[in-house]
């Protein structure tokens, strides 16, 4: 592993797992001794070499202290994901970071709830808070059965829920239907979330009148991923996604007048 002198790490694809038709993850070595341990909920900056020259913010999939490694997991959204597809084991990606905030362990019961490819932050955090000797479950939803993210993988460790659109596997509807059907039989100390940020909203309403503490991971658009630019900034507050999240808590994500509701493009604009 070299690291050059602007910070970053230029690491080779130890290993590519395909994850679902559109999803992979990749997997590389990484020192944990350099007093850069990422934290689940926590994201780096990517960059290609091979003359896509945007970077990307990817949440952290896999933190394993024991092997030294770590993975990010991407669907194939644009040109940059595209690109990132076709590499091969042993292929080099400059990597920087890790940034912002992570999720936090409070209570016993916990319940974790990802979108589609929001499951690679919270599935990183469930493992962890099972080996603090947490009791946790999983909601897993997706359009349809074959983007299921780690599905298979966690049902041999978790009680997992899954809910899709198409009720081609568990429950037919949202995640925030599946939530409503699961809170009739369970409690839980609390919960975090990742996927879509309607999807997100829908449970965040359910869980406040449930009474649920809740952390939610934002995405926004991210130049320097560092707080200096300002292009994550939230709307009314001012936040910076990249630095005061990406994990914001119930009690401030309230505060995020945007939330749920739009967010802006690399030029600004509200979409």
């Amino acid at each position: 592993m070299d690291k050059l002198d602007n910070g970053y790490r230029v690491l080779k694809i130890k290993e590519i797992i395909e994850e679902t038709p559109t999803i992979k993850t990749f997997i590389f070595d990484w020192d944990m001794k350099e007093g850069k341990i990422p934290v689940p909920g926590q994201f780096i900056m990517i960059w290609s070499f091979n003359g896509v020259l945007d970077e990307k913010p990817m949440s952290i999939s896999k933190i394993d202290t024991v092997k030294g490694e770590i993975a990010v997991t991407v669907k194939q959204l644009g040109e940059f994901t595209k690109h990132l597809h076709s590499l091969v084991v042993g292929d080099e990606l400059g990597i920087r970071g890790p940034y912002g905030n992570g999720f936090k362990v409070h209570g016993e019961n916990i319940l974790v709830i990802g979108g589609g490819v929001g499951m690679a932050p919270v599935k990183c955090f469930g493992e962890y808070a099972k080996s603090l000797g947490k009791n946790v479950d999983f909601i897993i939803a997706s359009i349809t059965k074959d983007e299921l993210l780690f599905f298979d993988e966690l049902c041999s460790s978790f009680d997992v829920y899954s809910s899709t659109d198409d009720g081609t596997c568990g429950f037919k509807g949202f995640a925030s239907h599946r939530l409503i059907d699961l809170l009739k039989s369970s409690s839980y100390d609390m919960a975090v979330v990742c996927g879509p940020e309607i999807m997100m909203k829908g449970i965040y309403d359910i869980l406040e009148e449930s009474g649920i503490p809740g952390q939610y991971s934002m995405e926004r658009y991210m130049k320097c991923g560092i707080g200096i630019c300002g292009q994550c900034c939230t709307d009314d507050t001012g936040w910076r996604v990249c630095v005061e999240g990406p994990v914001f808590s119930s009690t401030y994500i309230k505060e995020i007048s945007e939330f749920g509701k739009y967010h802006r493009d690399s030029a600004g604009v509200k979409h």
